[in-house]
């Protein structure tokens, strides 16, 4: 029984579809996050928070628009061949990056939610409201962008799997394999 040809229209839509759902994840985390920053001033003393001081942020906000930017160009490479295989790699590349990113800034954005008693650090995100929630937004964004990266990562992986193997009869490539192991 073969499988009927995946390369068609609706798989290209599709992919198409899941990179530019990619792009737009991964820049509205980026652009979240640098955006997130309060001033509260308690008696003459002001206190700022910004994504910029803590460095898991900073690089949260760097592999999002790394990503953003590969979901962009690969828009517009083709999905077949050698270049397809390539992309595969750079999606898995891409996707460990992006999780990356965001398990350290999750952990950054707990000790600011609930301190660490241990280390004597305290939670922040009682002076600072509204840089905790725009951060914990921007971490719902990475969440998104995780998923759609995965995503496309397994869709592109098994369309360019199942176009190669169309690309001769299984019969004849059941027939190669039994070749190669009765001349050995």
């Amino acid at each position: 029984m073969e499988l009927p040809i995946v390369a068609n229209s609706s798989t290209k839509l599709f992919n198409l579809l899941l990179r530019i759902a990619a792009l737009v994840s991964t820049l509205t985390a980026a652009i979240i996050m640098a955006t997130s920053h309060e001033t509260v001033s308690f008696f003459t003393i002001q206190f700022e928070a910004k994504y910029s001081d803590v460095p898991s942020f900073k690089y949260f906000v760097a592999n999002n628009i790394l990503a953003g930017l590969y979901s962009f160009g690969a828009l517009f490479i083709p999905q077949e061949g050698l270049v397809g295989k390539v992309l595969i790699a750079l999606d898995v590349v891409f996707t460990m990056l992006l999780t990356s990113s965001l398990s350290a800034s999750l952990a950054i954005a707990e000790v600011g939610k609930r301190g660490n008693s241990r280390a004597g650090w305290l939670p922040i995100c009682k002076q600072v409201p509204n840089y905790c929630e725009r951060s914990g937004g921007a971490l719902a964004a990475g969440f998104i962008s995780v998923f759609i990266f995965m995503l496309t990562m397994v869709f592109s992986a098994y369309s360019t799997l199942i176009i190669i193997n169309h690309d001769r009869p299984l019969a004849h490539k059941i027939s190669e394999k039994t070749d190669a192991i009765t001349d050995k």
